[in-house]
Order: structure tokens, then sequence, then C-alpha cells
């Protein structure tokens, strides 16, 4: 008896394939997944932010590269290196569609109950979206800043997400210590998140104190900031992925005015060579946290085909380590070291 051969069933289409058809076809809405709205928002945020600081830079060029995954997803990398402000500064944006093995569900699945660990489950596909900046500049007295904004968000087998979060925060690290700017960093942010949650600010400063420390060191590596994770609509306050979003927007855009300000007031102070070399020791310590410490990095630097480029964009230009070298005492550099050893209410 003959018999026709059973075709296969094609597989799926991949969260990749299935967001280029959607923003083919029908473009990004409010009505689109999270994940496409994140990825044209911080689009958006990049091109506003480096058009800004270019203008501050006497129109210094940024370089920037565009670059794509084989699986789906890329990224844009913007730097400025040796300008009139800014040694160095990156503006990077991130699109990342992979698979996390079982072994990585079940590690994140202690902060994220929803992820699916049904025995059948081997691997769940993932999407992440993240702005990352940092700004290097010249002058000693002007701070160098961080910032990243992200989405994450896996995958049922049907395409629905399963569990999904937002993270983020930036902070400040000055190599001279000017207490208005603190202020006022510190202040701006605030405000975003203080339309939102009146408890946001003292949790995520709080938070951002006890992450960015340069624990081998004994102290932070600035001046803080907020710095939050794994937001979703499982925590305590109730707040539903809306409300999140419109949370992280905020305070991506209370950047320009947290930051520029600053900058604008201190890039063009005298300086001397004994300053310069300061912040120089200041930036080795920058380094050190975050190749030792950054949970980022790291993440970054495991993830296959990762483009290392764009991971250690936050690095200064220039650094230096002096063999046991100490601030004299009642200068201005021994200041900041008790104020990094320990954390100041600013507002």
């Amino acid at each position: 008896m003959l018999t026709q051969p059973v075709e296969k069933l094609d597989a799926p289409p991949s969260i990749a394939e299935r967001d280029r058809l959607q923003k083919r076809e029908k473009g990004v809405t409010s009505t689109s997944p999270m994940r496409l709205r994140m990825e044209q928002f911080i689009k958006t945020q990049q091109a506003l932010i480096v058009s800004e600081l270019q203008e501050l830079d006497d129109g210094t060029p940024f370089r920037t590269d565009v670059w794509t995954r084989s699986n789906g997803g890329g990224g844009t990398s913007c730097v400025l290196q040796d300008g009139q402000v800014f040694e160095k500064a990156g503006v990077n944006t991130s699109i990342v569609y992979g698979t996390l093995p079982r072994a990585a569900i079940v590690k994140m699945r202690a902060d994220h109950k929803a992820l699916n660990l049904d025995p059948d489950i081997d691997s769940l596909q993932f999407f992440a979206a993240g702005l990352s900046m940092v700004l290097h500049p010249q002058n000693p007295k002007a701070p160098t800043v961080h910032l990243n904004y992200r989405y994450f968000e896996t995958e049922n087998a049907d395409g629905t997400p399963q569990a999904w979060w937002f993270g983020g925060g930036t902070d400040l690290t000055p190599a001279y210590l000017f207490d208005e700017d603190a202020i006022h960093f510190h202040r701006t942010i605030k405000q975003a998140c203080d339309a939102h949650d009146r408890t946001y600010y003292p949790r995520f400063k709080k938070w951002c104190d006890e992450y960015f420390s340069v624990k081998h060191r004994g102290e932070s590596r600035g001046v803080g900031g907020i710095f939050f994770d794994d937001l979703d609509d499982n925590a305590a306050d109730g707040k539903d992925q809306e409300n999140l979003f419109g949370f992280v927007q905020d305070c991506l855009r209370a950047f320009l005015p947290s930051y520029m300000p600053i900058v604008q007031k201190r890039k063009d102070m005298p300086f001397t060579e004994k300053e310069k070399e300061w912040q120089q020791l200041r930036r080795g310590r920058y380094v050190e946290f975050n190749l030792v410490h950054d949970r980022g990095t790291a993440f970054g630097l495991n993830t296959p085909n990762a483009r290392v480029e764009s991971i250690l964009m936050s690095l200064p230009l220039t650094a230096k380590w002096i063999y046991m070298h100490e601030p004299e005492k009642g200068s201005n550099e021994e200041r900041l070291v008790k104020v990094l050893k320990s954390p100041v209410d600013w507002v």
C-alpha cells in the first residue's frame, strides 16, 4: 500500500521575525508590544541626547556604528573621543533577541517567579532592549555621568510575553566635589521619581549607593543617583506595565536637565596638572568597578556573539594607578574620599 510522505510543519516564527513583520506592516503604535515601544523610545532618546552633546562639544562629531545580530536585533553605538568638552562620550542602544538555556532560567527565577520551569522546557526565547551612556569630560572639575535604562522579557511558545521587567538608573561620579552639583543632580532625579511614587527615590537611591560600591576599596564609585532592577507587576506597590514604562520614560527624559547645567558650568574652569592627575586616579577606580563588580558588563561579555567594543565603551580613554597614593590631609581630594566612604543624602 502506498502512503503519502508526511510533510514537516514549519517552525513557528521567532520573536524577531514577528517583530520585523509588525514593524513593516503596522509600524509601532501605543498598542504595539512593549518590546517594540521600548525600542522606539530609546532610539528617539539616543538621537536627542547625541544631538545635544554634540552641540555642547562645539560640533565634534560622534562616530556612529550600526550593527546587527544574526538571530535578530542589533544596535547603534555613538562614540565621541578627544572632543573639546568630552574626552570620551558613548551613547549606545542595543536590541537583543536570544535564547535562555535552562540553567539561566533557574538562576533568574530567584527574582522572577513567572519564569516557566516546566520540566519539558529546556530553553526560552528572550528579548532585551536598553540605552546605556557614559560621559567622561576633559576637565577634572566636570563629573563623569553614567545612565542605563533597559527592558527584558521572555516568551511563551505562542509568542506571548511570559515574564518581563524594567531596570536602570543613573549616577554621578565627580573627581572634585561641588555640593551644588550633587544636589541639583539628585533633586532632578527625585522629581522624576516622585511623579510616580514618592517611595521610589529613597529606595532606588539606597540601592544605587549599595550597588555602585567598589568593595575592594571600601568606597562608592561616585555620589550616587538611582538604581533599580527587576521592576514588574509582581511588586508590592502594584504598578502595571504601563505605569512602569511611564516611570522609565520620565527618568530617561530627566537626564539632560539633570546633567547638562552641571557640565556647562564646569567645562571651562581652570585646573592644574595635579588636579588632572587626580582625575586619572579616580578614573582608575571607575575602571575597577566596571571590570570587577558590574553585572551589566559581565552579562554583556558572557552573551554569545557579543559586541565587545560596545560593552567596553564605558571605560575612559585614559586612567592611572599610582602605588600607595593617598590624598593630602585637609585637601579637596581627601574630602571627596570621605564622602565616597559614607554616602550622603543630598536632598
